[in-house]
């Protein structure tokens, strides 16, 4: 990399954490200090073990604090503060937004959106604890815990290769209360992204790729009322859909023309009528392994819907992915997915596929955060103050991408056999290793700390009020009519 550009991406990377820095209204020093820490956290398995980090020079009393002051809403005057914290969390996605570069290779900016559990099942003083759900590594084991779901929305960067590194980078993180679902806090989420006028993909093509959860009719229903999404999900097999009713101009009928036409059943290959679309490609893994892809799609198809929510007003494309290996078995089951938006006929069969497949990148995300940025190991009673942790942890994930172009690879001993220049392994992990060596070089926004001297503490004999316990909630289901149930 020339000299000129290496300086250029340096400049770039200061502006970011300037803006970054700008951004905190309160310990904007501590918490600058706390993201560097974290970002290039290679060895603390706690919260008070990053205060050991050369890049962050405060005490450890400093890290909570800053949590606990960095999207600060306790205030006497609440509602103000509230809005002062609503509008620092819209500039950071304003300034994330920045380091994501307009696609080339593809005419749109892809999305996903996930749910990931943060269990908490022995804090017994902390608010608004629910069953959630949450993959169990023993068979037979039910998959839920005790604690908190927080919705992350993120963009996912353009790849130069199909073996590129595997980058998620998030945007907004939203902790799901018990008066709603995880598909009711991202379809708030993808709102908001979508109305924002200042940022730089507004009015232009989106696509947003998502698991089954959010293939039910309510969330695919709002999200078609924009204009320049296009929703890209997963449904179950078991699904039931229809064809559009046929047009038959010389045979009108008085009263409400018919809405849907033959039942489509994903489960029984008899219902199924002639694809519109048949495409066969195939595919290299990394270990080399050949595997040809044959994908059949549907147009113009439809779901049942509601009084208030007439999804026949919304057809999709409905596209089957059957992968097989040379011997023509089956590597997995065959996958259904659900494409639909306004502007859903730019989008191939084999995009809207390639596209779906890019979403495993926020399960890569979701792991790096657990494992090495720490996101499920701050244990507070204070819900607001886990919330500001989750941000947290979303901005130090978002500055090893900003510094990607600035590190250098150092392979384990083990690692020797990977290239230097491979795009491959600039992974957030590799990245992480060379973290503290960029910010000891570029230096940080941050001021140096101040000795203040020791607090006074406590008076004596004054005692603390014991924390209140709150119940586990259970959260109710929501009855629905037998006239309003679709397939």
């Amino acid at each position: 990399m020339p000299k000129f550009n290496y300086n250029q991406l340096i400049t770039q990377f200061q502006d970011f954490r300037q803006k970054i820095y700008n951004c905190f209204e309160s310990c904007s020093d501590a918490c600058m200090n706390l993201l560097d820490a974290l970002a290039g956290n290679t060895g603390a398995n706690s919260i008070a073990e990053l205060s050991l980090n050369p890049l962050f020079p405060r005490s450890y009393n400093s890290i909570y604090k800053a949590i606990s002051e960095s999207f600060n809403t306790t205030s006497q005057d609440t509602s103000n503060k509230v809005e002062e914290a609503e509008e620092e969390k819209d500039n950071l996605i304003r300034v994330i937004s920045e380091l994501i570069d307009q696609p080339q290779k593809r005419p749109f900016y892809l999305f996903a959106t996930d749910t990931t559990p943060h269990p908490r099942p022995y804090a017994k003083t902390l608010a608004e604890r629910g069953y959630i759900y949450q993959p169990n590594t023993i068979k037979g084991n039910k998959p839920i815990n005790i604690g908190h779901s927080y919705s992350i929305l993120s963009i996912l960067p353009e790849k130069k290769n199909a073996n590129a590194a595997p980058w998620s980078i998030p945007i907004s993180g939203e902790r799901v209360s018990l008066d709603k679902s995880s598909v009711e806090v991202g379809s708030e989420q993808i709102q908001a992204l979508m109305c924002d006028s200042s940022l730089h993909w507004h009015e232009k093509l989106c696509v947003l790729v998502a698991d089954s959860a959010y293939s039910q009719r309510s969330f695919l229903f709002e999200q078609s009322k924009h204009q320049n999404l296009v929703i890209v999900a997963r449904c179950r097999s078991n699904r039931i859909f229809y064809q559009s009713p046929p047009v038959e101009e010389s045979k009108k009928k008085r009263g409400c023309p018919k809405k849907y036409g033959e039942r489509f059943d994903l489960a029984d290959a008899e219902t199924w009528h002639l694809p519109d679309e048949t495409t066969q490609t195939q595919q290299t893994t990394r270990k080399g392994r050949l595997l040809n892809i044959t994908i059949l799609a549907w147009h113009q198809m439809l779901m049942r819907g509601t009084k208030e929510q007439k999804m026949y007003r919304h057809p999709f494309t409905l596209i089957r992915v059957h992968v097989t290996d040379n011997t023509g078995n089956s590597v997995w089951k065959p996958m259904w997915l659900i494409v639909i938006g306004n502007q859903r006929q730019q989008i191939s069969a084999t995009v809207a596929y390639q596209s779906f497949r890019q979403r495993f990148d926020i399960e890569h995300m979701f792991r790096f955060c657990k494992q090495h940025l720490l996101m499920t190991e701050f244990q507070t009673p204070d819900v607001k103050h886990e919330e500001n942790w989750i941000r947290l942890v979303m901005l130090a994930y978002a500055q090893l991408w900003a510094s990607k172009d600035l590190a250098t690879h150092l392979p384990r001993p083990w690692e020797r056999y990977l290239k230097p220049e491979s795009d491959t392994i600039m992974t957030p992990s590799a990245v992480q290793r060379d973290f503290q060596r960029i910010i000891s070089e570029i230096g940080t926004p941050a001021r140096s700390p101040k000795t203040r001297g020791n607090s006074i503490g406590r008076v004596q004999g004054q005692a603390q009020t014991q924390r209140t316990k709150h119940p586990i909630v259970k959260k109710q289901s929501k009855p629905t009519p037998d006239k309003q149930k679709a397939a």
